[in-house]
């Protein structure tokens, strides 16, 4: 079950970061808003997450209080030097600081869920119990984008969708990429437009300095759906123009991106893909 998992967890960065023309996220056309990174750092950073996720799976099987809470925090502990490791092989760059979170949860969640016969997005949402409080409000010192970002506009971010068993993942985008068809280029570009009708990406809102950006992005990600998606010559091309705008502004979708991640991980699990 180790092995299986963790190289799920890489299939799921990999396939996202190979997946293109992808808006505001860099890919193997471009680095898009990202002069710090390319393709070969997001290879070399997944693969510096090894260790990690095997860490995670070990956690999640291991794992016999009821108070899942206390395994978070084994995860949050291990994830803290996860970041080094990734940064090491970066060279600074942070190219998966927020999938270290997210896809953690999710491969320690699904090694406990898989070893204990629990439902997988309830075992989340009890691992992040009381996340928002303590990281946002009891904790919150403004040291990052998300913590910023909710002292101004009240906005939970990851932390949030953790804390809530993922909606975003569970219930929009998990369906829809099950139920989407075509070529898996098509089926993880359409996907992550999906995510990016519904989230409020922390990325977005703190590249624009702006909390109206969101709505900007759901306006333009559900025309690009309307028009038919990747399949269609008219969504393509409306695709190439949100490309555009993101590098005119320097927008980055890294909010969307990790959630995509994490779909596309449980997708493999589940043999969606």
């Amino acid at each position: 079950m180790t092995n299986s998992i963790t190289k799920n967890a890489l299939r799921s960065l990999l396939y996202e970061v190979v997946t293109a023309p992808k808006p505001g996220l860099v890919d193997p056309i471009s680095q898009g808003p990202h002069p710090d990174m390319n393709i070969y750092t997001f290879i070399d950073s997944s693969l510096s997450l090894e260790e990690y996720f095997a860490a995670a799976v070990e956690i999640g099987q291991n794992f016999q209080s009821t108070d899942l809470t206390q395994m978070f925090q084994q995860l949050r502990q291990r994830g803290i030097t996860a970041e080094k490791e990734m940064f090491a092989a970066t060279h600074g760059a942070n190219t998966h600081k927020g999938a270290i979170f997210a896809l953690g949860i999710f491969v320690c969640a699904e090694s406990y869920s898989m070893t204990n016969n629990t439902e997988l997005f309830l075992t989340i949402s009890k691992m992040c119990k009381g996340l928002v409080q303590h990281d946002l409000i009891q904790n919150n010192e403004l040291k990052t984008a998300g913590q910023k970002e909710f002292e101004q506009y009240h906005i939970g971010g990851a932390r949030a969708q953790a804390e809530r068993g993922y909606p975003i993942v569970r219930e929009v985008a998990l369906p829809f990429l099950k139920n989407n068809k075509g070529t898996f280029q098509t089926r993880f570009l359409d996907t992550l437009m999906k995510i990016a009708t519904v989230t409020v990406d922390s990325n977005l809102i703190k590249r624009a300095g702006n909390y109206n950006v969101t709505n900007w992005l759901h306006q333009m990600a559900t025309k690009y759906l309307d028009l038919g998606g990747y399949a269609s010559p008219a969504g393509k091309k409306c695709l190439q123009k949100l490309n555009d705008d993101c590098l005119e502004h320097n927008y980055s979708l890294g909010g969307c991106a990790d959630l995509l991640i994490v779909t596309i991980f449980v997708a493999l699990e589940r043999g969606y893909i």
